[in-house]
């Protein structure tokens, strides 16, 4: 692998106390600026080409009874270093990730620091303590304030607890599109979040969160800015919620975290750019993260995830009861390895409901023989398990299970990123790690960069994915398509994201309607096709019933060749809420996905960005001439690639075009 030579160029200021209080910070290329002010309150402020992002921001760390970091400090030294290098990257869209900042760091004299680094698409700072003693942190103040009163894409907290909670979310939520005095001043919403300026899209967001609480934003003045706001460390909790699977927070601390004396607290990102298209393939979360804890990976195997639940375990044909029973999984197996799909999950119902106890199996299960039953036929069987069934136990059920064969665990209903919730992700997973168990996680906080960490967590869910697309009580406002082409932009920014696509039952708006046990997708065939290039998920779920798949089958071996990590992806073109159109290259076949929102259009794609000389083949997946009104109807083709390097995804409202290209 090729790898640059890290420049570092550090200027030491001296180690005595300096009067200035205000400090500059450039990106490589001179657009980013950043201006730091340590007196009287410290605080930051952000340009990009000499337009005012954000006015001064307050910052700092108010620990418990009354002190207050940032305020009236004296700064002992200043430091400034320059890196430019490349990160390999494990189990990503890409094999490695360019590392190019600016960066100071001002120390001050009662024993803390803060960090911050300008590279060319964004801004980043953290805090670094460096005490005596542990400390209780009471809030962290973090402040985006924005020039003027610009409308944001904001997604608000949707569940609540028995006390209300607003902090108990699943993190799935529309985006509310409002004017920042209009974001609703008894709300949070979680990040990353996205601000249109006059010239710019900024996103907030967050990565390396640990030992510590995850960052919401809130507006309770109006004011045009938003301030972090973190959920207070939980005082007493509760088993409750769905199947008695949910830790349901009663009570609260006064106070966030309990800190170690040397503390890194979260990197906050500020995403600056002209252009949106930049979000879909950016690596600032995964850039800094914490490294790999992991010596050895060989064992993690991503892969593609036959899934039960969505379909609702919905085979048709065969000769016996289809449910939650040993014959329906063995089917599903049997499926898997004919297909070439490397996992099948058991979701919720192969444990004794209300026990919490992953060990008391259903009778209608024998978890052993299907376990058997897999592993000799190459396919791996993943577990679902609810937070309370495991949390406390990680140790026995990680034991237990790895001796049986199990493979990993997708672990649902966590609805909380308090510090105990975001420790019991780094536990869970370093356990696991120990077993060699791999975890989606589901019903969980976006990623902060856990997954650079602990390559074993292989995804999360933290997005309105198309399990939703079931149950909907409002079917005739629901509207996922929209958000469909919203998503890569915001929430597919801080990480993977298993959204679960793969519908067999395809529909168009008037067409569509909410069914649990044979349910649909809003839009058309290829579009489902589509996001498998598009949505990157290590763990990719394909949601459909075998019985539609075999009915299917050169949609199936299409999903079924897809990889879920990538040696290179490449923005091809797109527009916010509107269309996206990514390709993504595993060794030297390259992945072209396009999905479009309700409006039928018709993209050009410049394929002379991925493509070298000679001559390519397309395997070529697009909507039908009747697909606008019967979402399955789709073309199937091999086409030569002109050497005009130019071809058009011509789609379908709610529609989508999808390419294999390989060389001849």
């Amino acid at each position: 692998m090729k790898r640059s030579i890290l420049l570092l160029c550090v200027l030491l200021l001296g180690t005595t106390v300096f009067a200035a209080n205000d400090y500059n910070l450039l990106s490589p290329n001179g657009k980013l600026e950043v201006a730091i002010s340590t007196s009287p309150q410290l605080s930051y402020s952000v340009k990009c080409n000499g337009e005012q992002i954000l006015v001064p921001s307050q910052i700092g760390l108010k620990i418990y009874e009354g002190v207050q970091l940032g305020v009236n400090e004296k700064v002992k030294r200043v430091k400034r270093t320059s890196a430019n290098t490349e990160i390999p990257a494990q189990f990503y869209f890409r094999n490695t990730i360019k590392d190019h900042y600016n960066a100071l760091r001002i120390e001050f004299s009662s024993r803390y620091a803060v960090e911050f680094r300008a590279y060319d698409e964004g801004v980043a700072y953290r805090f670094v303590t460096n005490f005596k003693n542990d400390f209780i942190l009471e809030s962290e103040i973090a402040e985006f304030a924005f020039a003027k009163d610009y409308k944001g894409y904001f997604p608000y907290t949707n569940l609540t607890g028995t006390k209300k909670d607003k902090y108990f979310t699943s993190f799935e939520s529309w985006y509310r599109n409002v004017e920042l005095s209009k974001f609703e001043a008894d709300k949070v919403a979680f990040v990353p979040v996205m601000v249109e300026t006059d010239n710019y899209k900024v996103c907030i967001l967050e990565a390396d969160v640990e030992h510590y609480p995850g960052m919401f934003v809130s507006n309770p003045t109006g004011a045009t800015a938003l301030s972090g706001e973190f959920a207070p460390m939980p005082d007493k909790v509760v088993e409750g919620g769905h199947h008695q699977l949910q830790g349901i927070v009663m009570s609260r601390k006064p106070y966030v975290a309990e800190c170690k004396a040397v503390t890194n607290t979260p990197w906050r990102i500020v995403l600056v750019t002209d252009n949106a298209n930049t979000l879909l393939d950016n690596d600032m979360v995964y850039r800094l993260a914490s490294p790999s804890r992991l010596e050895d990976t060989s064992w993690i195997k991503p892969g593609k995830v036959a899934w039960e639940w969505w379909n609702y375990w919905g085979l048709k044909g065969v000769p016996f009861k289809a449910g939650i029973n040993t014959e329906t999984y063995n089917y599903y197996v049997d499926f898997a390895a004919k297909s070439g799909v490397e996992y099948v999950i058991l979701d919720e119902g192969w444990a004794v409901k209300y026990a919490n106890d992953l060990r008391q199996v259903v009778p209608e299960i024998d978890l052993k023989a299907i376990i058997e039953n897999a592993n000799a036929k190459g396919v791996g069987i993943i577990l679902w398990a609810g937070y309370n069934a495991v949390a406390g136990k990680e140790e026995e059920i990680c034991r237990h299970f790895a001796e049986m064969g199990v493979k990993g665990f997708k672990v649902d209903f966590l609805d909380r990123d308090d510090a105990p919730m975001v420790d019991f992700q780094y536990k869970l997973a370093e356990i696991a790690a120990k077993y060699k168990l791999m975890i989606d996680f589901h019903g969980c906080p976006k990623p902060t960069g856990m997954n650079r960490t602990y390559p074993n967590i292989v995804n999360f869910e933290a997005v309105l994915g198309l399990e939703n697309a079931k149950f909907v009580r409002k079917h005739n406002t629901y509207n996922q398509v929209e958000y469909d082409v919203q998503i890569p932009y915001l929430r597919m920014v801080a990480g993977p994201m298993d959204y679960t696509q793969g519908a067999m039952r395809n529909a168009s708006k008037e067409n569509y309607y909410p069914c649990h046990h044979s349910p649909m997708s809003q839009g058309t065939r290829c579009r489902q096709l589509a996001m498998y290039a598009i949505y990157f998920a290590p763990f990719a779920m394909l949601c459909d019933s075998p019985s539609l798949y075999e009915r299917e089958e050169e949609c199936t071996k299409f999903i079924a060749e897809f990889p879920t990590v990538w040696d290179e992806t490449v923005l091809l073109d797109g527009a916010f809420g509107d269309y996206v159109a990514m390709a993504r290259c595993s060794g030297d076949v390259w992945y072209v996905g396009v999905i479009s929102d309700w409006t039928a259009r018709k993209v050009e794609l410049d394929l002379s960005k991925i493509l070298g000389e000679g001559n390519y083949v397309a395997e070529v997946f697009r909507d039908g001439l009747n697909a606008d009104r019967l979402g399955e109807d789709y073309i199937h083709e091999t086409v030569a690639v002109p050497a005009s390097r130019k071809m058009v995804a011509d789609m379908a409202p709610a529609g989508g075009f999808v390419l294999k290209i390989t060389k001849r």
